[in-house]
């Protein structure tokens, strides 16, 4: 029953914003009593806490899983970028926004988590790349992953890049793109510019 109140939470949450759902509408969508929720989350803030930290453990694991294949290290930021368009594209409340928001202290916990997270997985795409010189060689590897990181929290921001101006897809991409150009070698970018046509034709 824990995870079944986990999953149907998590598409509630993800559909219409962890403000504005409630303990009952989630009772109600799965027939069943707010008792019976409370018996596996003494409160609403701890079923918020488990769902995000349920769903970074998720992507966590599928990103591993692809940086462990050791790809060339460009396709390797293109298909983790596919990978997050996968999970972004149920979301329609902008979770990261209403974290922030209203589970201040459940938004900084995922924050510092996801920069644990990628700062690994970007410093070791950052090493592999120089050392089969897709990268430039002088680019200083702590620098470039914490604005790597910086940058994809900015991107999500819509007070900044609104959807209507900025669809996530295309901002990801141009963000990348922007990421990217500024560390290749000559060698890295003819990689770049075969990825982006190749996109482009899709």
């Amino acid at each position: 029953m824990k995870e079944k109140i986990l999953q149907k939470a998590s598409e509630l949450f993800l559909s219409y914003g962890f403000k504005s759902v409630t303990m009952d509408d989630i009772a109600n969508e799965m027939a069943i009593s707010k008792k019976t929720i409370y018996q596996h989350y003494s409160n609403k803030t701890k079923l918020v806490e488990a769902i995000t930290l349920n769903i970074f453990a998720k992507i966590t694991n599928e990103i591993d899983c692809l940086c462990s294949l050791k790809r060339n290290p460009i396709e390797e930021v293109f298909e983790i970028k596919k990978l997050i368009m996968e999970h972004l594209k149920n979301e329609k409340s902008s979770p990261q926004f209403q974290l922030q928001k209203y589970y201040p202290k459940i938004y900084h916990t995922l924050k510092t988590k996801q920069f644990d997270v990628m700062s690994g997985c970007v410093i070791e795409n950052l090493k592999r790349g120089k050392n089969q010189g897709l990268y430039r060689e002088n680019i200083d590897i702590e620098f470039v992953a914490r604005i790597y990181f910086s940058g994809v929290i900015s991107v999500k921001d819509k007070d900044l890049f609104p959807k209507d101006l900025f669809p996530t897809i295309t901002l990801l991409e141009n963000f990348l793109e922007y990421h990217l150009r500024g560390i290749v070698t000559e060698k890295g970018l003819n990689t770049l510019n075969k990825i982006l046509k190749t996109n482009k034709n899709e």
